[in-house]
C-alpha cells in the first residue's frame, strides 16, 4: 500500500450531486458489488455489522422514486413542497445506482445506539473512498424520507432500527470543486506532558 496515493484518495474525496451525473449512464454491478464489500470492512462494536443496504438499479430507480415521492406527499401534510415531490422524483433517474443505507440494531444490549450509527457513519466513509477510488461519483444524502418513521418498512426495517439515508452513484459528468479545510493545528490539542 502506497500511502501518498491514499492520503490523495482520502483528501480528493467530494460529493458528486445527482445533477452532476451522466445521466443515465450505467456503472458496472461488479463495481457496486467491491464498493459494497469494501464498506462491510467498516469497524463495528462486537462485530455486529449493523448495516443493511438495499440497492436500486435499473427500473428499481424508477419504483425508488415512486416510493419515496409518494410517501413524501403522503406524510408532509402542511408542509409539502411541489418542488421537493419533483426532486423527489426526478433526482434518483440521474443515478446508476442508490444505495438506501439502514441500520440494523445488534444484538448484544450493552451496544449503544450510537455506536452502531458510528458503523454505518464508517461503512458509508468506506463506500465514499471506494467510488473515488473507482473514478465515479457519489452522494450520500439524508433528506427527503429519511426521517419519516414509515420510511424504514419499505427497506426491510424495524422499529429499533434507523433509516440514515441513501448513497447515489454515478458517472460523473461534472466534477465538484476542490473543497478547504481547517489546517489540522486549528482543530487539534496536543497533550505532552
Amino acid at each position: 500500500m502506497n500511502p501518498e496515493s491514499f492520503n490523495e484518495l482520502v483528501r480528493n474525496r467530494r460529493s458528486v450531486f445527482p445533477d452532476q451525473f451522466v445521466a443515465g449512464k450505467k456503472v458496472d454491478d461488479e463495481i457496486v458489488r467491491q464498493i459494497l464489500l469494501n464498506a462491510t470492512w467498516a469497524p463495528n462494536h462486537g462485530k455486529g455489522e449493523p448495516w443493511h443496504f438495499t440497492i436500486f438499479t435499473g427500473q428499481g430507480l424508477k419504483r425508488f422514486a415512486d416510493m419515496q415521492s409518494e410517501l413524501y406527499k403522503k406524510e408532509s401534510g402542511i408542509n409539502f413542497k411541489e418542488g421537493s415531490y419533483w426532486k423527489l422524483q426526478q433526482n434518483p433517474l440521474k443515478a446508476s445506482h442508490i444505495i438506501a443505507i439502514g441500520m440494523k440494531r445488534t444484538t448484544h444490549k450493552n451496544i449503544p445506539e450510537v455506536e452502531d450509527m458510528a458503523a454505518v457513519s464508517c461503512a458509508v466513509q468506506n463506500i465514499y473512498l471506494s467510488v473515488t477510488s473507482y473514478g465515479l461519483g457519489g452522494y450520500w444524502t439524508t433528506g427527503g424520507i429519511t426521517y419519516m418513521e414509515r420510511a424504514k418498512e419499505l427497506f426491510g426495517l424495524g422499529e429499533n432500527d434507523k433509516l440514515m439515508g441513501f448513497f447515489y452513484i454515478g458517472h460523473v459528468a461534472i466534477p465538484s470543486t476542490l473543497a478547504t479545510r481547517k489546517a489540522p493545528e486549528e482543530v487539534t490539542t496536543w497533550i505532552t506532558e
